[in-house]
C-alpha cells in the first residue's frame, strides 16, 4: 500500500514538473524573450547578459543555474541542493529546446507581453512549486545570501531584493521603459503563481503546528522565515495527553517554505493551515496595521 502511494506521488511530481517546465519554457520563448522583457530571477540575468554581450541567453541559464547548485550544495548543504538538483539539470535542456522554435506570441505588443507571460509563466512555475520542488533561482540564492551574509534579514526580502536590482540593471541594458514593464510582469507572474498554489483568496495564512520537532520548527520561522508565533498547550481528545500547538501568521510564500521544512523534520506533525482576511497589531513580520504582507 505504502509502495503504491509513494508510486503515485511520484506519477503527480513527473506530470507536474514536466507540464510545468514545458509552460514555463513556452513563456520565456514565445512571449518574455522576443518582446526583450525582463523579469526576475536567472531568467532576467541571462537575457540581460545574453543581450549585453550578444551570447544566446540559454546558454547563460544553463551556466547560472549549474553554478547556483553547485553553490547551494557547497554552502547551504546536501539536503538544499536535491530539492534544486532535477530543475538545475532538466530545465534548461527543456529551454534551449524550446528556444529553437521562433514563435512571438503577442507580436511586439509589449504591455501584453508583460501580462501574459506574468499569467503564463506563474502557471508553469506554479506547478513545479506546488509539488514542493524549486528551480534553484532567486530563491536559492537569498536562501546563501541570508545564511551566509544577512541571517537578520528575511528571505523573502532578500529575493524581492534582487529581482528589483536585475529589473534596474535592466534599465543599463534596455532603457526605463523595460524595466517598467517589467514590474508589470513580475506582479503579475507573483499572483499568477499564488493563485496556483492557494487559488483566488487571501493574502495571509494562519499555520496551526503539532510536531515532534517543536523547537527546530519555532527556530526556523522566527530566524530564517522572521516571524513570530504563539504557543498553546492542548490537550488530545484520544491520547489524553498534553502537547504544544505552534501558530504563526504569515505570507502564501512562507506558508509553503514553513511546509516543505516541518516536511523534512517531522514526516507526522499535524499542519493545519487556514486563510486569514486581515491582522490587526503590530509583531514580528508585521508593520502596523496591515492585511497584506
Amino acid at each position: 500500500m505504502l509502495a503504491l502511494k509513494d508510486s503515485n506521488k511520484i506519477m503527480w511530481d513527473v506530470v507536474y514538473v514536466l507540464a510545468g517546465m514545458m509552460i514555463l519554457a513556452f513563456a520565456i520563448t514565445a512571449i518574455l524573450e522576443p518582446n526583450q522583457l525582463i523579469t526576475g530571477g536567472i531568467t532576467g540575468i541571462s537575457i540581460i547578459l545574453g543581450t549585453w554581450m550578444g551570447i544566446d541567453y540559454t546558454i547563460f541559464y544553463y551556466v547560472l543555474s549549474l553554478g547556483t547548485l553547485l553553490a547551494t550544495f557547497l554552502l547551504l548543504g546536501k539536503r538544499e541542493a536535491k530539492k534544486i538538483v532535477i530543475l538545475s539539470v532538466t530545465f534548461p535542456l527543456v529551454l534551449m529546446i524550446f528556444n529553437q522554435i521562433n514563435f512571438n506570441l503577442t507580436e511586439n505588443d509589449m504591455f501584453l507581453a508583460s501580462v501574459y507571460y506574468g499569467v503564463v509563466g506563474g502557471l508553469g512555475a506554479g506547478l513545479i512549486l506546488k509539488r514542493g520542488y524549486s528551480s534553484g533561482g532567486s530563491d536559492s540564492i537569498g536562501k546563501i545570501i541570508h545564511k551566509r551574509l544577512y541571517p537578520f534579514i528575511s528571505i523573502s526580502l532578500i529575493i524581492t531584493t534582487i529581482d528589483i536590482l536585475i529589473v534596474i540593471t535592466s534599465m543599463l541594458v534596455y532603457d526605463i521603459k523595460v524595466a517598467l514593464y517589467a514590474l508589470i510582469t513580475q506582479f503579475v507572474f507573483l499572483k499568477s503563481v499564488e493563485v496556483v498554489l492557494f487559488g483566488l483568496g487571501t493574502q495571509l495564512m494562519k499555520l496551526e503546528i503539532i510536531s515532534n520537532s517543536q523547537n527546530e520548527i519555532e527556530e526556523y520561522i522566527m530566524h530564517e522565515i522572521k516571524r513570530g508565533i504563539s504557543k498553546y498547550m492542548i490537550l488530545g481528545g484520544y491520547t489524553n495527553q498534553e502537547r504544544v500547538k505552534i501558530v504563526t501568521i504569515c505570507s502564501p510564500r512562507e506558508s509553503m517554505l514553513i511546509k516543505q521544512f516541518i516536511a523534512k523534520m517531522d514526516e507526522d506533525a499535524f499542519v493545519d493551515i487556514l486563510p486569514v482576511s486581515s491582522v490587526w497589531g503590530k509583531g514580528l513580520g508585521f508593520s502596523g496595521l496591515t492585511d497584506d504582507d
